[in-house]
């Protein structure tokens, strides 16, 4: 989806600040806000592309006025609202006011918790061949899902080049809405700075991307 969220090649945000020995969390309840993103997570409620898009929908105003992991709360409490998990009554008293829905999976459980914290597996395997190969001309196709999506708009309608087969995934754009895994071909794209944001551009400067196949089309 086009959001305020993609904003990379955007203007008048200034420059990324970094912060000096930045720790994990800055508070205590940013902490419990992982927590229950990954509890819930684990007990089957959504998978990882769901609540990226639960927070990529956060009202513009809300987006750029929240730290990261408050993004992180509401996009939660927003998803879990809207999939019956809890109620807006429930989030206005405080504690449930009814009984909670069955998760797919379960209470999450400290049994849990070592296979959550090791990294999920995305690859599948592939329905057809691979329709590009290293050294190929791409372009990016110029789109604009009303859902969440993984291909940036600075990108869109921009020529590069295949630099690598990353194998075949999970389609995040399908798996956000739940329509299924829908395994795709991933590959790394390079693209030229002036290609990007034209001549007065750095001609040094080279932009990697991560594209599935459905975002690309030749050149």
């Amino acid at each position: 989806m086009n959001g305020v969220h993609d904003m990379g090649g955007m203007d008048g945000f200034g420059k990324v600040e970094a912060e000096p020995n930045e720790p994990v969390f800055h508070q205590d309840w940013e902490g419990r806000v992982m927590a229950m993103v990954r509890a819930m997570g684990a007990a089957g409620a959504f998978n990882i592309d769901t609540s990226r898009y639960y927070r990529e929908s956060l009202a513009p105003h809300i987006y750029l006025a929240c730290t990261y992991y408050q993004k992180w709360f509401l996009g939660l409490q927003d998803m879990l609202i809207d999939k019956g998990f809890i109620s807006a009554a429930d989030v206005a008293a405080g504690h449930s006011e009814s009984p909670a829905k069955p998760l797919k999976r379960g209470k999450f459980t400290l049994n849990d918790l070592e296979r959550i914290m090791v990294r999920g597996k995305f690859g599948r395997e592939p329905s057809a061949p691979a329709r590009f190969k290293p050294g190929d001309r791409v372009r990016a196709r110029n789109m604009h899902p009303a859902t969440h999506t993984r291909l940036p708009r600075y990108v869109r309608g921009h020529a590069g080049v295949v630099e690598r087969n990353l194998g075949c995934s999970i389609f995040p754009d399908s798996a956000a809405v739940e329509a299924g895994e829908n395994p795709q071909w991933l590959y790394t794209v390079v693209f030229d700075g002036v290609e990007l944001w034209g001549a007065d551009s750095d001609p040094t400067v080279k932009v990697s991307i991560d594209a599935f196949e459905p975002y690309l089309e030749a050149a």
